[in-house]
């Protein structure tokens, strides 16, 4: 019976992080396609991508506010300074990323994105005492060669490029550790954290953005001609935006920060076979290798995280019996005992 139970409580909880995990896949992989479309000179040269990224929020917390206001979600109460730190910690994040990709190689950007996963580890060990087998670690090295191999071309480091990725790895992984450590310490869902930074992440963005990206790539906003297109993929890329927003959160909330990078670097697989589909992007045999063994890699860690949990989950059921028969011994005991001193008073009697 108690098999069965949690069987039944496993289901819709595996369910709802596939649909999680789904919906953060797609969602990103779109709105990179949709951005590519907006962003490209073949497109519609719109390339303000820090002013964009705060119109994503802008419409993420309009959507928030809508979602509070007809009471589909419910607001829970985070102090005002986690809030702001939190913004500022993911508006470095953005900013420095961005910069990173104007001022470093493609092949620097990508390995910079890549040390993330052994940055996580590094850090949830520091502050979560987290602690990683062995199998766990070599399928992270596995995707994270696999990765390396299909995406990493040309290396060129320089002082400033350098500092930039730094600081865009560093901010980027403290931001997506404290998304789960947020959620778990106000026991708030992923919705609503998201509804409460995403207001100030959208003001700072909007106010900031403008002025980044004209010293990203030099063009003013103000001076852009605005399509019937261009507005509609805009369109496109905040609405997507949401979904990928929300699932950014769930996703993180219901998995740790490592397993949403590596599962990540599935988004950089579809990426790469879409490109190589629609764009008619170049995809040599190096390509497909590398693709390759980095599914294998995430085919490894998803069993390897699996083996954790059910290894965990013996030592606490284990845990639980042996606290229950102590308690029952200890019972015993007592009544042996209260029975004993009976029979002694009555003796005496």
């Amino acid at each position: 019976m108690e098999k069965t139970k949690q069987q039944d409580e496993k289901k819709p909880s595996a369910v709802s992080d596939v649909g999680a995990w789904g919906m953060n896949v797609v969602s990103s992989v779109g709105i990179i396609m949709a951005n590519k479309q907006l962003m490209s000179t073949t497109g519609y040269a719109f390339t303000f991508a820090t002013t964009l990224t705060g119109l994503h929020f802008g419409v993420t917390a309009l959507v928030g506010l809508v979602s509070n206001a007809t009471g589909y979600s419910a607001s829970k109460h985070v102090p005002l300074w986690e809030l702001l730190w939190f913004s500022i910690v993911a508006n470095t994040s953005i900013t420095g990323m961005n910069l990173s990709l104007m001022l470093n190689s493609v092949g620097f950007y990508q390995i910079s994105k890549l040390s993330m996963i052994p940055v996580v580890c590094v850090m949830e060990w520091i502050l979560h005492t987290k602690r990683y087998s062995k199998e766990v670690k070599m399928a992270v090295f596995v995707v994270v060669v696999g990765v390396g191999v299909c995406t990493v071309t040309d290396v060129k480091v320089n002082g400033k490029g350098f500092v930039c990725a730094c600081i865009a790895v560093l901010s980027t992984s403290l931001q997506q550790i404290s998304i789960g450590s947020l959620q778990k310490k106000y026991s708030i869902g992923s919705f609503e954290l998201l509804s409460k930074t995403a207001p100030i992440q959208a003001l700072s963005l909007v106010i900031l953005g403008p002025f980044i990206d004209y010293y990203l790539n030099g063009k003013s906003i103000l001076d852009y001609k605005f399509s019937s297109g261009s507005i509609l993929f805009t369109l496109l890329s905040c609405t997507l935006a949401v979904f990928c927003n929300i699932s950014q959160y769930l996703c993180i909330g219901r998995f740790s920060a490592v397993s949403f990078q590596v599962l990540g670097h599935m988004k950089t697989v579809c990426v790469l076979t879409l490109g190589w589909l629609l764009f008619d992007s170049q995809l040599t045999l190096k390509n497909i290798m590398g693709m390759a063994l980095a599914v294998i890699g995430m085919v490894v860690y998803s069993w390897a995280v699996e083996i954790e949990k059910q290894a965990f989950s013996r030592i606490a059921y284990a845990k639980t019996s042996l606290t229950e028969e102590e308690i029952r011994l200890l019972r015993e005991g007592v009544e042996n005992s209260n029975t004993k001193n009976d029979e002694l008073g009555e003796a005496k009697a």
